[in-house]
């Protein structure tokens, strides 16, 4: 068999998929979990506390929103590291009553997977544990969610100098979220997501001014003022229930 035949039987070697961390105990981290998250937004809500009580019976973990912006909205937030779990648990329990009343708004559903960048001291806290702990944390009540996608010019960027420009908006974010003012949640999203982004980002806190204010402050970074194409819509909620912790 010649060396041309045996390439073509065996193929391409399969994508690594997995996560990736930093270096802990000796040992580079791996990991092929990750948690996939979707918020829905619905109208036509007029008792939101039926709502959290169904869910509690449900047993489904996640957070219920009153949203700011309707008096009638709410958004339900789920989450588990098994994407059936929409299908199978989360989908049922939204064809029945009392969910069956509301409208859902399309223009708010956002479906993401954790990811890693490489330098995380604990590859499966940032993965798996540490969104659950910051969404169902029931001192962070208020929340703002939204989607963006990057232009193109970013992705043919260096790598060096795309490292530098997500090291200007990663600082602002870690400076928020050391005074407690804002921690937030960053979720890839590429071929979940109706309308082609690339990220979803929630932002949690005690407080709805500093959620604001942290947005206000990206906007002068390089990637918002010059590579983001896509920001939102935003959906600002108060969570009226979390599966406790």
């Amino acid at each position: 068999m010649t060396s041309q035949s045996t390439e073509t039987r065996r193929g391409p070697e399969p994508p690594d998929l997995s996560e990736k961390g930093g270096i802990r105990n000796g040992q580079p981290q791996r990991s092929d979990q990750r948690l996939f998250m979707q918020l829905l937004a619905f109208g036509g809500c007029h008792d939101s506390r039926a709502l959290a009580d169904a869910l509690a019976r449900a047993g489904v973990t996640g957070v219920l929103y009153e949203d700011v912006n309707d008096p009638r909205g709410i958004a339900l937030l789920t989450f588990d590291a098994d994407p059936a779990f929409f299908v199978d648990q989360v989908r049922p329990l939204l064809n029945a009553a009392p969910f069956t009343s509301l409208a859902q708004k399309p223009e708010y559903t956002m479906l993401g997977r954790t990811y890693a960048i490489g330098y995380e001291p604990d590859l499966a806290d940032v993965l798996l544990q540490r969104p659950r702990r910051t969404v169902l944390n029931p001192a962070w009540r208020w929340a703002v969610w939204y989607p963006l996608r990057r232009s193109g010019r970013f992705a043919q960027l260096p790598a060096d100098e795309q490292r530098v420009i997500l090291a200007e908006h990663g600082a602002i974010g870690m400076s928020f979220g050391a005074a407690d003012y804002a921690h937030d949640i960053r979720l890839a999203c590429h071929g979940l997501d109706k309308d082609d982004n690339d990220f979803i980002v929630g932002l949690i806190g005690k407080e709805l001014f500093p959620l604001s204010a942290v947005v206000q402050a990206m906007r002068k970074t390089q990637q918002t003022a010059l590579y983001l194409e896509r920001l939102g819509p935003f959906f600002v909620g108060r969570a009226i229930w979390q599966t406790p912790l």
